[in-house]
């Protein structure tokens, strides 16, 4: 019971790890059959699966199925390999499931408009945990978001000097204002978040990078920032657009093989003059415009 209370503990620290379990023995082995270790994100361990050479080839797997959130299988052959002699008088086969221990995602979404309160509810079908944040209360209240973990109605900058966003978490920017959107983005991406999304057109989004950029800080800051945000599915409804950012967060969340788009089209536009970089976002026409209106 002591391993899944620690996993409990992980789970509500937002902290990550990674459970081994013995899933099949034959023979002599260093321990028993469901025997469990959990590898903490810091290394750190609790219980055991025998000690040795395999535990230490188990939490070297665990620490790449931390990384990457993919389950491993390990077969180890005590009867043939020399190299388990060291530390264990065995002579048996066994196989050891390796499985990621992940807190459930935690979503910050700025803004409790019509768009924000489809993508709560979405979120929250998704498995998502969701914080709302919102300086107006008639729409940041726990009646219209009843099932977040919490609603801050706050001027944004107090609501964003109480947060601390861990890597597993995401922010999703839909305020009702550019202002408020480029506030928020100030601070989104000096954070660790996982993803960070701005909804708004292209136009809007090199706007408000280049005051930032003008402001001091570093152009490569925005590479990881997801604007226009959701995919690209013709979205036009506030709950079609809660859809294609679900999608998004989903295909990060489940590192999906294809490529997602995002900020990185700013490295292109670095190298044009600011009015060629205007001119070419301008030309952009999509249903962003739209969603901004619905935020």
């Amino acid at each position: 019971m002591e391993i899944y209370e620690e996993i409990v503990k992980l789970q509500r620290a937002g902290r990550r790890g990674a459970v081994a379990t013995i899933v099949s023995a034959r023979g002599s082995i260093p321990s028993f059959k469901s025997a469990k270790m959990l590898i903490r994100d810091d290394g750190s361990i609790a219980g055991t699966i025998g000690g040795g050479c395999v535990e230490a080839e188990v939490w070297q797997a665990a620490r790449e199925v931390i990384a990457t959130e993919k389950s491993r299988t390990l077969s180890f052959d005590l009867n043939q390999d020399p190299k388990y002699e060291t530390g264990l008088v065995c002579g048996g086969t066994l196989e050891i499931f390796v499985e990621p221990v992940l807190p459930a995602p935690l979503l910050y979404v700025f803004g409790a408009g019509h768009v924000s309160l489809e993508l709560y509810k979405a979120a929250r079908n998704a498995g998502f945990d969701v914080i709302v944040a919102d300086d107006r209360d008639l729409y940041a209240n726990a009646e219209r978001f009843p099932d977040a973990r919490e609603v801050i109605a706050e001027d944004f900058d107090k609501a964003l000097a109480a947060l601390s966003p861990s890597e597993s978490s995401y922010i999703a920017i839909a305020t009702r204002g550019h202002r408020d959107d480029m506030r928020v983005l100030r601070w989104a991406v000096q954070t660790p978040a996982r993803y960070v999304g701005m909804i708004g057109s292209k136009r809007k989004a090199i706007t408000v990078y280049r005051e930032l950029v003008r402001e001091g800080l570093q152009p490569a800051l925005f590479d990881r920032v997801y604007s226009p945000v959701g995919l690209d599915i013709g979205a036009i409804t506030p709950e079609e657009i809660a859809v294609s950012i679900m999608a998004e967060l989903i295909a990060l969340r489940r590192h999906a093989e294809c490529m997602l788009p995002h900020m990185s089209w700013f490295q292109s536009a670095r190298r044009l003059t600011p009015e060629d970089a205007e001119e070419a976002a301008t030309s952009v026409e999509s249903s962003c415009d739209s969603a901004e209106k619905l935020a």
